[in-house]
């Protein structure tokens, strides 16, 4: 990683937390802690502080939110890749791929998960790196406003089942489907959202609506059935739309709380124009 400098941020509590990159194995194992803490991993899903450690010296990211105490309050780890690149004269572009991003309890809800995503991005644009992508679970609201509305990112892939059998707590015994967002990190979209600047996106054809209860659905054995038939019918609608050539576009929330897809045509060869 470069050495981008710290960058402090202010809590709704008052608390003022240091984003930097993690140092020293202390600071990683408190990242799988963490980890463990949020998604309630077993042993065969838990990522290893050791690959905390491989990310940071291959090109990847290893970021911490600290308090003054030093203790974490957050990460967002990230691993370096290459994609397919737009013609003959530049055949692979360098991406990273956030794998995982996590905060305690007590910061929840507070902005610092956002903060932590601009970190990652500040320190990857610095390095020339323009796209950042992950996955998500298509049925996290909360997860698909931030994606989406406050960070600008585009879906135009969905991945059925994508990592296969979860212990995650949070995935309810689901299928781990998961969307995959596109950052284009320095386009004018990204850009304008990021700044809260007026931005039009194009005209939305097609909408996939999540209902407001699916959380409880999921955690409950006797209506885990309801969310399984929402991701069922969900799943088809975005592999059709995403045939069609539709990209999530942007993201709401109705009056009751339903998140809101919306999905438009880009028309554009590279969504970096955007």
């Amino acid at each position: 990683m470069s050495a981008l400098p710290p960058e402090t941020v202010q809590a709704p509590d008052g608390t003022v937390l240091v984003l930097r990159s993690c140092e020293g194995y202390d600071e990683l194992e408190a990242c799988v802690r963490l980890q463990i803490e949020t998604w309630g991993y077993d042993d065969g899903d838990v990522i290893p502080r050791r690959m905390f450690k491989v990310a940071q010296r291959v090109g990847g990211q290893a970021i911490g939110a600290f308090d003054p105490a030093g203790e974490m309050a957050g990460f967002a780890m990230a691993i370096p890749g290459m994609k397919p690149g737009p013609d003959a004269a530049q055949p692979q572009v360098p991406y990273l791929h956030s794998h995982m991003l996590a905060v305690t309890p007590r910061y929840r809800n507070a902005g610092i998960g956002r903060r932590l995503k601009l970190y990652q991005r500040a320190e990857a644009v610095s390095r020339g790196i323009r796209l950042m992508e992950w996955t998500f679970d298509p049925l996290e609201i909360k997860n698909a406003h931030l994606n989406i509305h406050r960070l600008g990112v585009i879906v135009r892939s969905y991945s059925p089942n994508f990592y296969g059998v979860s212990s995650s707590r949070l995935q309810g015994g689901l299928p781990t489907d998961r969307l995959h967002a596109e950052w284009w990190m320095d386009s004018e979209r990204v850009k304008a959202i990021l700044s809260g600047a007026p931005c039009t996106p194009p005209q939305t054809q097609e909408t996939i609506m999540v209902p407001q209860a699916i959380g409880a659905w999921k955690a409950s054995a006797e209506s885990v059935g309801r969310a399984q038939a929402v991701q069922a019918e969900n799943r088809e609608r975005f592999l059709a739309a995403f045939g069609r050539g539709l990209a999530v576009v942007g993201f709401q929330t109705d009056n009751e709380g339903n998140g809101i897809y919306e999905l438009a045509r880009l028309n554009l060869p590279n969504p970096g124009e955007l």
